[in-house]
Order: structure tokens, then C-alpha cells, then sequence
């Protein structure tokens, strides 16, 4: 029998999924890390072309090391060698037929958030690889959009400078700054209200905290 929680989770994931369709990106609700494994692995054809952000979810899912397993296509920025040949991995990621990432933050009306330091993953989430997959823990859900800005800002981005060893104001205190250091992270930030063309980018709600 399911707790409240798991009900709360389901009700709020389950509605985010409408939300979501009405704004024309393909949704599902997983309830458990592992059907999200499994549902992400089945929107992606075998001989497919991939590439990914930064992502802590996808790779705490085993998603990566799946992609790396399988019958796939696989553009890994972890494997260069180089800053030089990480950005050529990035600029070739564009060009994939599938993207998969997370999202900084979600709005309960379906509107997703995120900030980028290179700009590579926003890029690639708003034009490029002919498929994004975005898998979102409830835990990145917010109220409205103020909420999900603030979020990605106050709790993602920091947490990501932690991660990336930056000397910003955010190390040093755990909050946003709106700074200009040189190693900010926060220099592109991508709304996405529609998706466009319809169904590009499939979202994929989880009812478990995942990522940060």
C-alpha cells in the first residue's frame, strides 16, 4: 500500500505529466529511479547517436554507463582528453539524435529551468540534437516559475560550483550572489515554456529525489 508521501508524489507527478503535454513536450511519470532507467532506455533506439550534459542524475540512474553498454552512438565529453577536445565533443553532442540531460528546476505549470556555464546543455535543450530526454526527480519541482528560477539559482547552481571546485561567492557562503566572477557558472539561462516542435523533448518525472 502506498504512504501519503508516495500518494503526494504520485498526484503531483501525475498532474506535472498533463501540464507538461499541454505545453507539447512528450511526458511520462516513473514512479521509482528504476522505471525511469527502464523508460528512458526505451525511447532511444539502439544504433542511435547520443550525447549528454553534465548531469549527476542521469549518471547516479546508470543511464550512461547503459548508453556506453548498449548498441549506441556514444559523444562522452567525460572522455576528453582536453578542454579543446572537450568542446569539440560539446559542439559534436548538437548534432546527435538524442540529448539527455536533467533540469535545473520544473514549474508545477510545466515550465523548465535551467542554467549553464559553457552553455553547451541550454544549447542543446533548445536547438540541435533532433531528440532531448529529461529526466527530473520531484524534488526539482517548484510552485510557479519565480520558484523554479530561484531554485536553480539558490540550490543547483551553487551545489554545481561546489562540484566544479569554483572560486565564487557561492563556495564561500552556500548562496547565490548574482555575481560576475570568472568562474560563474550562471552565464546562460534558458527558459522553456513550449516545446517546440511538438514532442522534441520528452520529460521524464520521477517520484524520487534525484540530483540536486
Amino acid at each position: 500500500m502506498s504512504t501519503p508521501v508516495e500518494k503526494r508524489k504520485e498526484a503531483l507527478g501525475k498532474t506535472l505529466v498533463a501540464k507538461l503535454e499541454a505545453r507539447y513536450f512528450e511526458a511520462y511519470y516513473c514512479p521509482t529511479a528504476k522505471e525511469a532507467l527502464e523508460k528512458a532506455l526505451s525511447l532511444v533506439p539502439e544504433k542511435s547517436s547520443i550525447s549528454w550534459g553534465g548531469s549527476m542524475t542521469i549518471r547516479d540512474l546508470g543511464l550512461t554507463k547503459a548508453f556506453h553498454d548498449g548498441e549506441y552512438e556514444v559523444i562522452d565529453r567525460d572522455l576528453a582528453k582536453s578542454p579543446e577536445e572537450m568542446a569539440e565533443l560539446h559542439r559534436k553532442g548538437l548534432l546527435t539524435d538524442y540529448f539527455i540531460t536533467s533540469t535545473n528546476a520544473i514549474s508545477a505549470d510545466g515550465i523548465l529551468v535551467n542554467i549553464d556555464g559553457t552553455g553547451n546543455r541550454v544549447a542543446a535543450m533548445s536547438f540541435g540534437p533532433k531528440n532531448v530526454v529529461v529526466i527530473c526527480g520531484i524534488n526539482k519541482v517548484a510552485q510557479n516559475l519565480d520558484g523554479a528560477v530561484a531554485r536553480a539559482r539558490s540550490v543547483a547552481a551553487p551545489i554545481n560550483a561546489f562540484r566544479f571546485m569554483g572560486k565564487t561567492p557561492c563556495v564561500a557562503t552556500g548562496s547565490c550572489h548574482n555575481c560576475t566572477s570568472p568562474d560563474c557558472i550562471c552565464a546562460q539561462v534558458l527558459i522553456t515554456r513550449l516545446c517546440k516542435p511538438a514532442k522534441r523533448i520528452k520529460v521524464i518525472v520521477v517520484g524520487e529525489e534525484l540530483g540536486f
